[in-house]
């Protein structure tokens, strides 16, 4: 059910005719897309072009296209491999019942984009450009938009200091580029509890630091916790406070919610060392829909373990972009292991997952104009 103009806006039009579109001389064969779009795997294949934009200290925002597909030519000595500045974004394309094709809340995507760029001293790219390159992208490799189940075409915009040289300043050549790739659904056989360790040894960011940017160097540092999460038999890794390793903070690329016994929903509250999430934020507004009491604050682990063990805290989920709302069905650490809701899906936990996903596929309403068509 689509809810917004079914007529694509005249603005978003202008934006696209920015992009010159040199179409691959390769494109990869119908039978082979196909075979790709039937059972598409996260991250691991690509559509046949990309959006890009180039960036000069002198010139500004320059040479607006969609080009071929293919491996980036880059000097020994360019400034992102030895001081990885540099930043990126995660967002889908839907397609509807209807074959039109949208996304969810891209000006927050844009927003946030911008943000980290200054954080990480890079240049802003405009909502503008930033819009019209993942429209531009889309409609060229509009093919590649899956239309199965809980299928979407992911949607990778990032940004990276592309001038060649060594020493420690804000590079003056920067490159923008967008990438697509068809992914089924996160959870295939439906949804399932993932376990959670807490890692008491590490932590993802600190006050001050590049927490509440999008930015790889947040995601590497926490591989290693990660893996001793893995070690531990647990799925994924969340992180406490850097200050005084008491407070929960987020998963490794996920925000985290508690329900509590009474209904209220708590969540940590942005410190600037949490990435403030899309789907979070979206999550703050569907909640709140339903009449449940929201609280943003910080979260000490002691409360969390005390809670699971006396039954005060019902459901703890996850989200993010990638897997929408994933439900947490153990929380352990070094002194503790609970189960979360007898290790089941919490009840608000599925309806919060419905309803975004039922959203964002255009099969309720889109009461808050949160969805932008592309194509």
């Amino acid at each position: 059910m689509t809810t917004t103009s079914p007529i694509l806006p005249t603005e978003l039009e202008d934006l696209v005719e920015l992009f010159d579109v040199a179409p691959t001389d390769s494109p990869t064969p119908d039978d082979e897309r196909e075979a790709a779009l039937a059972s598409p795997r996260f991250g691991t294949v690509f559509t046949d072009h990309m959006a890009r934009i180039t960036w000069r200290k002198d010139t500004g925002w320059i040479d607006r296209r969609i080009e071929k597909y293919g491996p980036l030519q880059l000097d020994p000595a360019t400034a992102v491999l030895h001081y990885a500045q540099e930043i990126f974004e995660g967002m889908k394309a839907y397609k509807h019942a209807d074959g039109s094709v949208w996304t969810f809340r891209p000006d927050a995507n844009a927003a946030r984009f911008a943000r980290s760029a200054h954080r990480l001293a890079l240049p802003a790219l405009s909502v503008d450009d930033f819009i019209g390159s993942i429209a531009a992208l889309v409609r060229t490799d509009l093919a590649w938009v899956p239309g199965g189940e809980d299928s979407s075409l992911y949607l990778r915009p990032f940004m990276f200091a592309s001038e060649a040289f060594l020493g420690v300043r804000p590079a003056t050549e920067v490159e923008y580029l967008c990438i697509a790739s068809p992914v089924g659904p996160y959870f295939a056989g439906g949804v399932k509890p993932v376990s959670i360790w807490v890692s008491q040894d590490y932590h993802r960011a600190a006050p001050g630091g590049t927490g509440d940017a999008k930015c790889g160097g947040n995601y590497a540092a926490s591989l290693l916790p990660q893996t001793e999460a893995q070690e531990n038999g647990c799925d994924q890794v969340c992180f406490l406070d850097s200050t005084t390793n008491t407070f929960l903070e987020e998963l490794g690329g996920m925000n985290v919610f508690v329900v509590k016994a009474d209904g209220t929903v708590h969540t940590p509250e942005l410190t600037g060392s949490i990435l403030e999430g899309v789907t979070r934020s979206s999550i703050l507004q569907l909640v709140t829909d339903r009449g449940h009491g929201v609280v943003e604050r910080r979260i000490p682990l002691t409360e969390i373990v005390d809670g699971l063990a006396d039954g005060s805290i019902t459901e703890i989920f996850a989200c993010g972009t990638a897997a929408v709302v994933t439900p947490i069905g153990r929380l352990a650490g070094g002194s503790f292991d609970h189960q979360v809701g007898g290790g089941e899906p919490g009840e608000l936990t599925m309806a919060i997952r419905t309803e975004l996903t039922d959203i964002q596929y255009g099969r309720t309403p889109d009461r808050h104009g949160w969805m932008r068509r592309l194509a």
